[in-house]
């Protein structure tokens, strides 16, 4: 399973995000560190939020999206 997390300093959301899917070793994008903003909000144009994350190239969204998605679908190491 590929993901993608495009997270921020100082972001208690990306922390649990990355906590939760720590062990799929997600790859981790930084706000004015990998990555700016402006090309963060073209690639995110309706996104308010941190974090942002990507699954198997998917956009899930944000934090509550990825309780949601992960309500539905169980990841594995097989996935």
């Amino acid at each position: 399973m590929k993901i993608v997390i495009y997270s921020k300093d100082n972001c208690l959301n990306c922390l649990k995000v990355k906590e939760k899917l720590n062990k799929y070793n997600p790859e981790i994008i930084m706000l004015d560190r990998d990555i700016n903003r402006e090309k963060f909000f073209e690639k995110f144009p309706n996104s308010k939020a941190f974090p942002q994350i990507i699954i198997n190239n998917k956009h899930i969204g944000g934090s509550e999206d990825l309780e949601k998605w992960l309500a539905y679908n169980v990841p594995d190491e097989n996935f």
